[in-house]
């Protein structure tokens, strides 16, 4: 949820939006950009080049990407976040363990934000990579943020974000969202019954302190024939919730 800005700088605007735009477009040359923008070529070329000066985006040929100073960015907020630097080793061993693919997730600006992702020995390879925005409503580890919100906080976020359909198994009524929810809370953790992706299945634990504060959430996701939870034949919510309780104290005591 962006903050409104009583005098927003223009150009800046500008940059980002053309930033943007060669994310989502995977690059792109400077009429295609301007077109999809309705920006004029010279405005958009002028700032292109001051990208492409200070590195953050890169040419080849008449194309345009962008540059590997986001990267260097990317990581140096990463690394000075304690929830990433305490969760790694914890995450790194649910999937030495399960032999799954393991993930940590947080949330920004209504957003489920991959702060980390651990491949066991059978892990399947997803779309998801680091630094991928989603959904909060239709993955296990959104269900389990959203589970734990305040109020206000849940209404906001649904009220901006909507809930867009992905699959056929996707949430996209609001009553029902609040009743998986309520489960949610009841049992400890989530599921992903193919909601964003079919075949997939996950169990999620989301990451509370004593203060009630959300920090995020993790879990361990595979093929639906390998992730069979409710019926007891897995200790994969076990572990899960383990993990995260274990978490929640790294981060309690860490500054004590």
């Amino acid at each position: 949820m962006g903050k409104e800005v009583k005098h927003p700088v223009k150009a800046t605007e500008k940059t980002l939006a053309i930033i943007e735009a060669l994310k989502n477009q995977d690059g792109g040359r400077v009429t295609a950009l301007a077109n999809s923008l309705n920006m004029s070529k010279s405005v958009v070329h002028n700032h292109l080049a001051t990208l492409e000066k200070h590195g953050y985006v890169a040419k080849d040929g008449n194309e345009y990407r962008l540059g590997l100073k986001f990267l260097d960015l990317g990581g140096y907020i990463r690394h000075h976040m304690e929830l990433y630097q305490i969760s790694k080793p914890e995450i790194d061993a649910m999937a030495e363990q399960t032999g799954e693919l393991a993930n940590l997730l947080t949330e920004d600006d209504g957003c489920g934000v991959y702060l980390y992702r651990a491949k066991g020995e059978q892990a399947v390879d997803l779309d998801t990579y680091v630094g991928r925005r989603t959904n909060l409503h239709y993955t296990a580890q959104g269900k389990a943020i959203l589970a734990h919100l305040p109020a206000n906080r849940l209404e906001d976020i649904i009220e901006e974000k909507g809930l867009p359909k992905a699959t056929e198994n996707t949430i996209t009524d609001r009553k029902a969202l609040d009743e998986t929810l309520a489960e949610i809370r009841d049992r400890g953790y989530a599921y992903h019954e193919e909601e964003r992706l079919e075949g997939l299945r996950s169990v999620a634990a989301p990451i509370v302190t004593d203060d009630g504060t959300v920090h995020g959430s993790i879990s361990v996701s595979g093929p639906a024939s390998r992730m069979q939870d409710e019926g007891g034949e897995s200790d994969i919510p076990k572990l899960v919730c383990s993990t995260s309780n274990a978490i929640e104290l790294n981060l309690k005591y860490a500054n004590v």
